[in-house]
């Protein structure tokens, strides 16, 4: 047989689109044609696959060769597509049957020996074919990751002897596990640890239970950092398929860590970090930090200082949950649904509002630096509070206070009367939901509406300041009143 196809899978952002490498044998002068707009890692698996299959002891056909990568209008990148064309040109020349390739997607880069090497984004790989209800068979170190679906067949291999065995019927290839993964462990600070800050507290366990984003706003040295940081560990573990998202997100940028298995993210990002930098982007488009923290945390720490066209970008994704990137030839959407938790100080030399050392700023810096934040992207942050610095007498007493295990507990029972009243976090509330789901009296209307007269709220911030006191009233276990909406009100007092 002259013609071969086996099935392979391309990677675009986190999918995962079927490609089908088309391998033809023909008389002529010997040549080695590659197409199907490969980019050069793909193109140089001519060479790669070669001396692979000559150094394993086959026959490398004195032919015309042409592969086809299918569809050519899909760019082809890395060296995921090695296994699957020396498959090829071994059904080709009738040195594999061909029956038995089509049970099977292949994926896999092959070194000059022939031993089979790990490639990026196989998660994302595994779980497109899974959805098609077919096997994958990759190289034995992508093995752990692709087993994380558990409902798909993986066979692994480490050498193209092996695959080449295995299709023979002559070497048995085991099926994959996914091997031992780490317990979800906090190793952050814990609530318990740090003095005083009651009100800032009480907002973290707010801000855990609906899933809302917070704005601390204090002097330097009042503790900001070590609360932010605190956040992760009053949120419940990730369910399996919240943990295989972050783990594909991760398998396509620095690769699955089992380390990191049901742990939420954390990621904090320097102030002069760019747009790029935080959204994702570049010619090929890769997932940026907001992408890194889904499902997670995104800390930004002197929150004025980022430059304001990089943080106005963020208005999109903290609404929508995931980042649309267009570039000249592609386009990739990435899934961002993090909590945003962000620190300022309240002036340029931080100390406005504080008891302990006097401001030496103007007027007009104070309002310069504070206008560097936007009235839209500030309405988008549920939770605002003014953290204080610690009296001196204070600093030496020992600390007292919940510890995050026991916060915690409160707001895994809070996330569960969301998820049982309406599916998700009182937060992710669409504000057509937030009004069927929770009909106000003509009392807490009448207080709403003078709410948004006197604070001068939009219909955003107003309709956020709901979704904050029904959070309030579900770690109550008690249905919505006034006392919550007034409380939610206040977190809202500084802007």
């Amino acid at each position: 047989m002259s013609l071969a196809l086996i099935k392979s899978r391309a990677l675009l952002g986190l999918a995962a689109p079927e490609v089908r490498v088309e391998v033809h044998l023909a008389n002529g002068l010997p040549a080695f044609n590659l197409v199907g707009l490969p980019e050069t890692a793909v193109k140089e698996s001519r060479d790669r696959v070669r001396s692979a299959l000559l150094t394993a002891g086959f026959e490398f056909p004195s032919r015309r060769i042409t592969v086809n990568l299918s569809p050519a209008d899909l760019p082809k990148e890395g060296g995921r597509y090695d296994l699957p064309i020396a498959l090829g040109i071994l059904v080709a020349s009738g040195q594999v049957p061909a029956t038995q390739v089509d049970n099977f997607e292949f994926v896999g880069e092959l070194a000059l020996n022939g031993e089979l090497r790990a490639v990026k984004g196989i998660l994302p790989t595994a779980l497109a074919v899974a959805q098609k209800k077919g096997k994958l068979l990759l190289p034995a170190d992508n093995a752990a990751e692709a087993a994380l679906v558990s409902q798909l067949e993986v066979r692994a291999a480490s050498h193209l002897l092996d695959v080449s065995g295995y299709l023979l019927g002559q070497v048995p290839l085991p099926l994959a596990e996914a091997g031992s993964l780490a317990p979800e462990v906090h190793t952050g600070p814990d609530l318990a640890d740090i003095k005083g800050q009651a009100a800032a507290k009480r907002a973290l366990e707010i801000a855990a239970a609906g899933g809302h984003n917070l704005l601390f706003k204090g002097p330097p040295g009042s503790g900001k950092t070590l609360l932010a940081s605190c956040l992760p560990g009053l949120l419940p573990a990730l369910d399996e398929e919240e943990a295989l998202q972050v783990a594909a997100i991760d398998s396509i940028t620095r690769g699955f860590d089992p380390g990191r298995w049901r742990q939420r993210p954390f990621r904090s990002p320097h102030h002069s970090s760019s747009a790029v930098a935080l959204v994702g982007g570049g010619s090929n488009p890769r997932p940026g930090e907001i992408s890194l923290a889904h499902q997670g945390v995104l800390f930004l720490d002197e929150l004025p200082e980022f430059a304001r066209q990089v943080l106005e970008v963020l208005r999109e994704p903290l609404e929508s949950g995931e980042i649309h990137l267009a570039r000249a030839a592609r386009r990739a959407t990435y899934p961002a649904r993090f909590q945003l938790v962000a620190a300022m100080n309240p002036c340029p030399c931080g100390h406005l509002g504080n008891s302990e050392q006097s401001c030496s700023c103007s007027p007009g810096q104070i309002q310069r630096y504070q206008g560097r934040l936007s009235g839209p992207l500030l309405d988008r942050i549920d939770l605002h509070l003014e953290v204080p610095v610690l009296p001196p007498e204070e600093l030496w007493k020992p600390s007292q206070g919940e510890s995050s295990q026991q916060v915690r507990a409160r707001v895994v029972q809070a996330r569960q009367r969301q998820k049982q009243r309406a599916g998700k976090l009182n937060a992710h509330l669409s504000a057509a939901e937030l009004e069927a789901g929770v009909p106000l009296d003509s009392e807490l209307q009448q207080l709403l509406s003078q709410a948004m007269t006197k604070m001068k709220l939009s219909a955003r911030a107003a309709h956020r300041v709901l979704k904050v006191a029904l959070t309030l009233a579900d770690l109550e276990e008690h249905k919505l009143s006034r006392h919550h909406l007034l409380e939610a009100m206040g977190y809202r007092q500084f802007l």
